[in-house]
């Protein structure tokens, strides 16, 4: 077995090939192959794998690319992550690429896959909408015909034909991919000091470019690893990352959080990876149907999606609770619309129950990190040095 460090270098460099060289490669394999891109945060990855195809998650340049052309389609009060997706189209990054998805997440995101389709990328670009409503009898139906535009498009590329056999089998493949991720999490809230925040995000992110029975062999040997007793615990809160769930934040400013006195245990990075809480039922005869309900009765909360009945403050402080963290670290990128509105409901609820939070703003290629250690230095040591345990009630 590969040790840790080499196991986490290869991982960086999944992680961060804007040229996709590995996802190419194994199209090449088999010419009934295909890749589809697809963008934060959640994308039932399941129904391509099942058409022989490779869901990669695409997720903007970075501090990696340097944006020209991009600026010109977007104004300066947007996001940055939408333009730095159009230079890495227009600089031919996703040649090769069979069809693109674009989940709701915002306008800008819908906007998006409008420039993908003017810029004639892939051979199909869809916007895919989720059920709002999430009366099962209403919702089902919109999201299956929803999955199911997206496996005919596939279909009419490589004609290869999604069984249910074919799609149970791909269902449990990812649910071992989120356990096994799940885990991973787990042990880092118990030993924090054995595997960093930044090490966590390069493993998860390179599970987005490959195929996923490489990636789930790749989390088995890091959390063998971590098992092991390894590393020295050092003074540090504990902290949940909220915010960073659709325009990443550049890997400095996780390293800056955790420099500056804290263990980021839990985070909201690459949420569409654990998207789905728990299992997926592996034997129905009618998978889709298990799909639809998973996303209905087993989603995680996102200031992405509407959830006016099961609201995001109660579950935000029941999460605080399970992973016994010291505070909340509000991250959010520029101009995050969704983000940027739920912070404040979000906020009074942590208010209410006692519980410590700090708030700052960065962008995707943001370099300068010196102020963020600052503050985030102060929150960690205000906590050590005054603070008592948070104790929430009435969850």
């Amino acid at each position: 077995m590969d040790t840790l460090n080499v196991i986490i270098s290869k991982c960086e460099a999944l992680a961060f090939d804007l040229n996709f060289r590995r996802a190419k490669e194994w199209k090449a394999e088999d010419e009934s192959r295909v890749i589809v891109g697809y963008m934060p945060i959640y994308f039932p990855r399941e129904i391509v794998h099942a058409a022989n195809g490779l869901s990669v998650g695409i997720m903007g340049g970075g501090d990696k690319k340097l944006i020209i052309k991009g600026d010109a389609f977007y104004q300066s009060y947007i996001c940055h992550m939408p333009r730095s997706m159009v230079e890495l189209a227009l600089d031919g990054h996703f040649d090769g690429f069979d069809g693109f998805i674009f989940p709701s997440i915002c306008d800008v995101i819908r906007n998006l896959s409008g420039m993908f389709q003017l810029m004639e990328k892939g051979k199909f670009v869809k916007y895919l909408d989720y059920p709002q409503n999430f009366t099962a009898s209403v919702s089902e139906v919109f999201y299956r015909n929803e999955m199911q535009y997206v496996m005919d498009e596939i279909f009419q590329i490589n004609q290869v034909e999604v069984t249910p056999e074919r799609l149970n089998h791909s269902i449990a493949l990812y649910n071992t991919n989120r356990s096994l991720i799940s885990e991973m999490y787990n042990i880092r809230q118990q030993y924090p000091w054995r595997l960093t925040a930044a090490d966590v995000y390069h493993i998860v992110r390179a599970g987005y470019v490959i195929p996923v029975e490489e990636h789930n062999e790749i989390l088995a040997a890091v959390i063998q690893h971590m098992r092991e007793d390894r590393g020295k615990p050092v003074d540090k809160i504990s902290v949940m990352v909220m915010g960073a769930f659709c325009e990443q934040p550049p890997v400095g400013l996780i390293k800056t959080i955790e420099m500056a006195g804290c263990y980021i245990v839990e985070d909201d990075f690459l949420l569409g990876s654990r998207w789905i809480q728990g299992d997926i039922g592996t034997t129905s005869p009618d998978p889709m149907h298990e799909l639809c309900m998973a996303y209905l009765e087993k989603s995680t909360f996102s200031s992405s999606v509407y959830d006016v009945d099961n609201p995001k403050e109660a579950r935000l402080l029941k999460l605080i609770r399970e992973r016994k963290v010291d505070g909340i670290i509000f991250a959010a990128p520029s101009f995050c619309d969704p983000a940027l509105l739920d912070h404040p409901i979000l906020q009074q609820a942590c208010n209410d129950n006692g519980v410590r939070f700090i708030s700052f703003l960065y962008s995707e290629n943001t370099g300068q990190f010196k102020v963020i250690k600052e503050q985030v230095g102060t929150f960690s040591d205000s906590i050590k040095l005054w603070d008592e345990p948070v104790v929430i009630n009435n969850l």
